[in-house]
């Protein structure tokens, strides 16, 4: 009786911690407390009455190794069972770490969004880049060009260039003409320069406006909580195996029912069970034997029926 008192404890107990686990994990989720109270109960009964099946099913046989083979189904299914439990619980555990990391998740998240806004407008902002400083280099070149010739006009107006005549005759105005087609092409450029700059100004204000009205959601989901767990667990070889030894806590908790009705002895449940089985076999095809047997006289009855009313047909 102790051996079945103690499988039936763990059965219960693991059910217990299926119950607090998915609760957990719904309360996550949805933030509804009778909606997470209502699904543990009912998750941890469905847990509870999987293993109760699972250990029930399972019969002392003569032979360990065909023991084994029968429960490696089972033990599979028990190991899937744990780590189903523990996940949420882990989350549990290592609550604190796991804010620290989500933190993080939404600011990375936040950057790539950002990054995006400004890859798309990156190609024209660029362009307009390159446009600007072709267009300073070529009004630097054309702003030294007008000075020169603005410098020999007036060279020429007071006599120290040009043709050393102090005077502001034709030889002058010429000059003075190039001068100011020098300068009228500067101020074109420089127009130019003020539009390609109002427009970079624009894009500019376009990349602001959209990362503005990017919204930073916060990620508090189960999937990110365990998605944030897998990035601890990789990052770091405390929480790594913290969480390993958590899983193979649960998993031996889940698989001890199992293990425990394997190598224990044969018992005198077993032999009654074995007796009641037996019993319906034998019970069972005893009636198969009976009913051939009732179906065999009714054919050989309707038999020697039909031939004797053949007999009679025959003989009047």
């Amino acid at each position: 009786m102790n051996k079945y008192a103690g499988i039936g404890a763990t059965i219960f107990f693991t059910g217990l911690l299926a119950a607090l686990s998915g609760g957990y994990a719904l309360w996550t989720v949805f933030q509804e407390p009778w909606a997470a109270v209502l699904f543990a109960l009912v998750w941890g009964l469905m847990i509870f009455n999987l293993d109760r099946y699972i250990v029930s099913s399972m019969k002392k046989r003569d032979k360990f190794g065909q023991e084994l083979w029968m429960a490696l189904p089972r033990v599979v299914l028990a190991v899937l069972i744990a780590v189903v439990i523990s996940k949420p619980l882990e989350l549990r555990v290592f609550d604190k770490e796991i804010q620290a990391e989500l933190v993080i998740m939404e600011q990375q998240k936040f950057r790539t969004q950002e990054e995006k806004v400004q890859e798309r407008y990156q190609a024209r902002s660029l362009e307009i880049k390159n446009r600007i400083q072709a267009l300073q280099a070529e009004i630097d070149r054309q702003a030294a060009r007008r000075d020169t010739l603005m410098l020999i006009a007036q060279q020429e107006a007071d006599g120290t260039g040009g043709s050393r005549i102090r005077n502001l005759g034709p030889i002058y105005k010429a000059k003075k003409a190039d001068a100011d087609s020098a300068g009228a092409a500067l101020a074109a450029l420089q127009q130019r320069h003020r539009a390609l700059s109002r427009e970079l100004a624009q894009v500019d204000s376009t990349v602001t406006a959209g990362i503005t009205q990017l919204k930073r959601g916060s990620i508090d989901g189960f999937a990110s909580r365990l998605d944030a767990l897998g990035t601890l667990t990789k990052n770091s070889a405390p929480i790594r195996w913290a969480n390993w030894f958590i899983m193979l806590l649960f998993v031996a908790i889940e698989t001890a029912p199992v293990f425990v009705k394997l190598i224990s002895p044969r018992g005198p449940y077993d032999d009654l069970l074995e007796q009641h089985e037996y019993s319906f076999i034998m019970h069972k095809k005893e009636r198969k034997a009976m009913l051939t047997m009732e179906t065999d006289e009714r054919i050989a009855k309707k038999t020697a029926e039909s031939e004797a009313r053949l007999k009679r047909t025959v003989y009047t």
